[in-house]
């Protein structure tokens, strides 16, 4: 049988759910942290080795456990204005989503 790796990047705050849904339906997962993306948040790469004919249901439980959200940052800069008082923006951005992998795994070994 054909196994697949799934990697998916996940928000800190929706890695419990995703990974009690993974264990409950009886899929093993790896994760660390990383950080990054626009606000330089904390987050989880998930790591799921299951058979090819599986992939879709650890794909359809991540996609039911996260959710988007609008996170608003302000910055703030001194814009070369020729103003003493700094000059402040709103940026919304959209976190909480999963970016998702899938790729063949040549060889897989539990020991």
């Amino acid at each position: 049988m054909s196994r697949k790796m799934v990697m998916a990047i996940i928000s800190r705050d929706q890695a419990d759910q995703v990974l009690e849904a993974l264990v409950s339906a009886g899929f093993g997962a790896t994760f660390t942290e990383s950080r990054g993306g626009v606000l330089r948040q904390s987050q989880l790469m998930l790591f799921v080795a299951a058979d090819a004919d599986k992939v879709e249901s650890v794909l359809n439980l991540i996609r039911d456990h996260c959710h988007t959200d609008v996170a608003v940052s302000e910055q703030q800069a001194l814009a070369g204005t020729g103003l003493e008082v700094p000059l402040s923006a709103t940026t919304t951005t959209e976190v909480g989503y999963a970016v998702v992998f899938v790729w063949d795994l040549e060889q897989f070994h539990a020991f």
